[in-house]
C-alpha cells in the first residue's frame, strides 16, 4: 500500500483503493486534495484496472470541501485543485465506486454522485447544503439532473435538502444499500463480482456507455466553474455567507 498523509492507496486483484484519510469528518482541504490528484493520476493511467473504489475511514464519507478554502483568495486555487479530481475520474476507464459509510455533503457528495457506482450504507447521508453559506455546488449542477432529474436536483442544489439513503436510492443518486453492519462485507462481494470478470471488457463497456453524458458533464462543468468564479464570487453574499460560517453566526444577507 502506498501511503499519502491524506489519502491512502492500494491496489489487488484488479481494484484500487482510495481511502479518505482525514477522520473523523474526512473535510477536504488543497493539501489533501492535491494528495488525491496525484493519486488517480496514476491510477488512471494504469489500464489494467477494472475498478478505483474511493472509501473514508472515521464517521464520515466527507462533509466536503474546508469552507477557509472558499474564501477570496484561496476559491480559485481550490476549485482549480478540487475539480481536477473530478477531470481525472471523468477521464478513467476503469469503473469508479463510491463506498459511502456516513454522511457525503457539499464536495463529499459531490465526489460520491460523480462515480460510476455508489455503494452506500443504510445510516449515510447525501446533501448539497452549500447554499446555507451563500455558494452553489458546480460539480452537482451538473451530474445531478440527468442523474436524478432535475424537480429532485434543484431541491438539493438550490435549497440544499439532505436525503437518507433510502431515499437517494429511490431518486436514483445510489446503487445499492446495505445494512450499517454489512456493509463492508456487502461490498466485498460486490467488488467480488467485479473481479471474475474481464478487465479490459469491464473497461471497454464502461467506455461505450458513458461516453456521450461524460462529454456533456465535462462540457456543463466548464460552464458552472466559470458562473462560480465569475459571478458568483461577485456577490456579496458568497463572501457573508462564508465569513459567518468561519465565525460561527448567522449570515446577515444583503440579497446582492
Amino acid at each position: 500500500m502506498s501511503d499519502y498523509e491524506f489519502v491512502n492507496v492500494g491496489t489487488s486483484g484488479g481494484i484500487a483503493t482510495v481511502t479518505l484519510n482525514r477522520p473523523p469528518l474526512n473535510v477536504m482541504h488543497n493539501p489533501m486534495m492535491a494528495e488525491f490528484n496525484a493519486a488517480l493520476e496514476s491510477l488512471v493511467a494504469d489500464t489494467d484496472l477494472a475498478a478505483i473504489v474511493i472509501r473514508a475511514g472515521g464517521k464520515a464519507f466527507s462533509a466536503g470541501v474546508d469552507v477557509g478554502d472558499h474564501a477570496v483568495d484561496n476559491v480559485a486555487d481550490m476549485i482549480h485543485v478540487f475539480h481536477g479530481i473530478f477531470r481525472k475520474l471523468a477521464a478513467a476507464d476503469a469503473l469508479t465506486i463510491a463506498a459511502v459509510q456516513g454522511a457525503a455533503l457539499g464536495g463529499g457528495c459531490e465526489l460520491a454522485c460523480f462515480c460510476d457506482i455508489v455503494l452506500a450504507s443504510d445510516r449515510a447521508k447525501f446533501g448539497q447544503p452549500e447554499v446555507q453559506v451563500g455558494v452553489f455546488p458546480p460539480v452537482a449542477a451538473c451530474v445531478l439532473p440527468p442523474q436524478i432529474g432535475i424537480k429532485k436536483a434543484i431541491e438539493m442544489n438550490a435549497i440544499g435538502m439532505i436525503v437518507d439513503a433510502k431515499e437517494a436510492h429511490r431518486i436514483g443518486l445510489v446503487n445499492q444499500v446495505y445494512a450499517a453492519d454489512e456493509f463492508e462485507c456487502k461490498v466485498e462481494e460486490y467488488l467480488g463480482k467485479i473481479r471474475k470478470l474481464s478487465r479490459p471488457v469491464v473497461r471497454l463497456a464502461k467506455r461505450a456507455t458513458t461516453s456521450v453524458t461524460k462529454n456533456q458533464v465535462m462540457a456543463h462543468l466548464d460552464e458552472a466553474e466559470k458562473l462560480y468564479l465569475d459571478e458568483l464570487m461577485k456577490l456579496s453574499d458568497a463572501h457573508e455567507g462564508i465569513a459567518a460560517f468561519i465565525e460561527k453566526r448567522e449570515p446577515q444577507w444583503k440579497h446582492a
